[in-house]
């Protein structure tokens, strides 16, 4: 059966704003179909990496955490520590950043909580039956709650073609060793030709796997970990990934990852599809827009909910001063267009395989 996914648009009137649109559209969804009494209850959401003003403002956090609340929940906001060098990599930095950015109690009504601790250590070894996973890393306080809300700010993203709701819950849920284990199935490699020694991808490395030599870099494989960074940070695209596959194995790993966080406990899923930069949260800078902000996404099926949200934002003009706008339009399909080294639909099948969620959906508009 085709799963319902709720729809509205970022209009705004004098008589409703977007965080009371926000609000009718979730409760519409059926948010307050779960039992949030004394449940502690996990949104997980990317905090943004300082620099990077795509985020998604705490406002709209702040709209769920008072559902949550006013039901009786025990609400906290939480993201893990990331694999690559940034200033997120461990829980201070990570809690830093999140504040710097507004995601304080202050702001939101509710605590941050960086689900694997300070050095991105503290985490459960969930059992799943993945073709690539069997035993998934998952932080601890996400594996602590007894539901799991995604809010996602739905984007472009070099690796897996988009970030949506299963990309937020997968790699994002997954401690740094199993950001590791989602990343380790391919490493990227530098076409020399292309380098010009600028040494960007030197400063993004958290593993010293790359070195300059005179004027090109080269990517020790003996230490990378495959993580991907040097691929977006790149300003001339000589860094590439070893093989197509290897995008299509992260991808299916993050829907295994998913399975392990989503997997015996309630869950609800939000995606906003505003400012739809090119690349993830995680840069520490944003670039322009690829298209025309769309609206507002929420699901109780993630996979649905990133199969609409896709669509969506297939079906929108391409703004021509951004990075998209400068690509060849040969695929049809924005994101694959945008980093045509990537099949965001390998997520999505896995998925569906894995039982988490159906491509077939039905678009509720409010």
């Amino acid at each position: 059966m085709a799963s319902k996914v709720y729809f509205t648009t970022f209009r705004a009137t004098p008589r409703e704003n977007l965080p009371q649109k926000l609000a009718r559209l979730v409760k519409k969804a059926g948010i307050l179909d779960l039992d949030f009494e004394n449940r502690y209850t996990a949104i997980k959401i990317h905090f943004g990496e300082p620099g990077n003003l795509a985020y998604l403002r705490p406002n709209y956090a702040k709209v769920i955490v008072d559902i949550i609340k006013e039901q009786g929940g025990r609400v906290f906001l939480t993201d893990c520590n990331t694999l690559y060098v940034g200033r997120r990599k461990n829980g201070l930095d990570h809690l830093e950043a999140a504040y710097e950015n507004g995601y304080n109690p202050f702001t939101t009504g509710a605590h941050v909580v960086i689900a694997d601790g300070i050095k991105g250590t503290d985490e459960v070894l969930v059992p799943i039956e993945g073709d690539y996973v069997k035993e998934a890393k998952i932080g601890r306080a996400v594996m602590d709650a007894d539901i799991v809300i995604s809010l996602n700010h739905f984007k472009g993203h070099e690796a897996t073609g988009f970030g949506g709701a299963l990309k937020n819950l997968g790699m994002g849920c997954g401690s740094r060793a199993g950001k590791m284990e989602m990343h380790s199935a391919g490493k990227p490699y530098v076409r020399e030709r292309k380098c010009i020694g600028c040494g960007s991808c030197t400063k993004v490395c958290a593993h010293n796997a790359i070195t300059i030599t005179d004027r090109k870099a080269s990517i020790d494989h003996n230490c990378c970990v495959g993580c991907g960074r040097c691929i977006g940070i790149c300003p001339v695209d000589a860094v590439k990934p070893a093989e197509d596959e290897s995008n299509d194995i992260l991808n299916c790993k993050i829907a295994e990852y998913s399975l392990a966080v989503l997997k015996d406990r309630p869950n609800f899923h939000i995606s906003l599809v505003c400012d739809v930069s090119p690349y993830c949260d995680c840069h520490g800078e944003n670039d322009v827009p690829i298209v025309p902000d769309v609206g507002m996404f929420a699901s109780f099926d993630p996979v649905a909910l990133d199969i609409a949200c896709a669509d969506a934002v297939n079906a929108q003009p391409v703004i021509a001063n951004s990075r998209l706008g400068e690509q060849p339009h040969v695929h049809h399909d924005h994101f694959k267009d945008n980093h045509p080294e990537t099949n965001w639909m390998s997520c999505i099948d896995h998925a569906v395989k894995l039982g988490i969620g159906s491509k077939e959906y039905e678009l509720i508009e409010i």
